[in-house]
């Protein structure tokens, strides 16, 4: 099984000298199993990797991906499944999947895909706009599309021609303190897509007993998140109630792209933290973006709970709710 991106991959057989094609799910009705944005990897000899479909259209896509390769025009595929095959591909409802196919090197240019690895490689988020009417295709920014890249939603613009494949980095969340909330956030955080990383410069509670084949850091706080540069696909979650280990993280997060930073401790130990920040020169609008008391507020009481919650305020951040 390759651990390479399909455009990754995609390059990498390019390079090698063979003639490929890449297949995009642009749009899907009913219960597709694969949503907008998946991607499959396609050779002239029928060779491929990924999924557009979980199986139930690849044989198809991949005869129109050879044809693509052959006469280097690109495709748009409309695949319909009805009622009675529905059960037989895993489509319980029936359902419709659309498929652009592109050949590399014609349809998409090579530097257009270059472009696409480079971001993936540098974690840089980074879109595949195709017009489904033409050949022209090109890479966008998130200022292109905003609303499209904090959902992580792949799709056609209301323009019906216009599809935008979103290629986002791994979330990734940046735990400060090896408590037991995070000892259940961590597997939480992890079931919703982030890549965790725990820090806690305290051996006693930063340990892999405690924290078995996570990854730990013991660095002091604010020289962990320096090493680990947030980005704007990163939540930083401050745990140890502890103000010499807490305020660095803090400090270090405020003013860079993290696009959630969430504080335990109550209405009162924050407006402490408040005044200390604003002592230190941040302004109102610095400190407003710090989420604090951490989480939702559903009542949570348990150190799951509390974790549940401030897993559910990520999510919302994230998806911009």
């Amino acid at each position: 099984m390759t651990t390479l991106s399909p455009t990754q991959l995609a390059l990498e057989w390019h390079r090698a000298g063979r003639a490929i094609a890449l297949a995009f799910v642009v749009e899907t009705w009913g219960s597709a199993p694969r949503p907008a944005g998946s991607m499959l990897v396609i050779d002239a000899d029928g060779a491929m990797e990924g999924s557009v479909s979980g199986g139930c259209v690849e044989g198809a896509v991949i005869l129109e991906a050879i044809d693509a390769i052959a006469d280097g025009a690109p495709r748009v595929l409309d695949f319909g499944v009805s009622d009675d095959e529905a059960f037989a591909v895993g489509l319980a409802c029936g359902g419709r999947i659309r498929i652009l196919v592109d050949p590399v090197g014609s349809a998409m240019p090579i530097e257009v895909l270059e472009a696409l690895v480079a971001a993936k490689e540098a974690k840089t988020p980074i879109a595949y706009v195709a017009d489904l009417a033409s050949t022209a295709r090109h890479t966008a920014a998130v200022e292109a599309y905003p609303v499209r890249f904090r959902s992580d939603r792949s799709g056609v613009e209301d323009d019906d021609r216009t599809f935008v494949a979103v290629l986002n980095p791994p979330l990734r969340m940046i735990i400060v303190g090896a408590v037991h909330i995070a000892q259940h956030l961590v597997p939480m955080a992890r079931a919703c897509g982030y890549a965790p990383v725990v820090i806690d410069p305290r051996g006693a509670f930063g340990s892999e007993a405690r924290f078995p084949g996570e990854d730990l850091r013991d660095d002091w706080p604010d020289e962990a998140i320096a090493a680990l540069a947030p980005d704007a696909r990163t939540a930083v979650v401050t745990l140890t109630h502890d103000p010499k280990l807490d305020d660095p993280a803090i400090m270090a997060t405020l003013r860079g792209p993290a696009f959630y930073l969430g504080c335990l401790g109550s209405t009162r130990t924050h407006a402490k933290r408040v005044a200390r920040l604003e002592a230190t020169g941040f302004t109102a609008d610095e400190i407003a973006k710090i989420h604090a008391p951490v989480g939702l507020n559903i009542g949570g009481k348990s150190p799951s709970e509390i974790a549940l919650s401030i897993m559910a305020e990520v999510t919302a951040t994230l998806r911009g709710l």
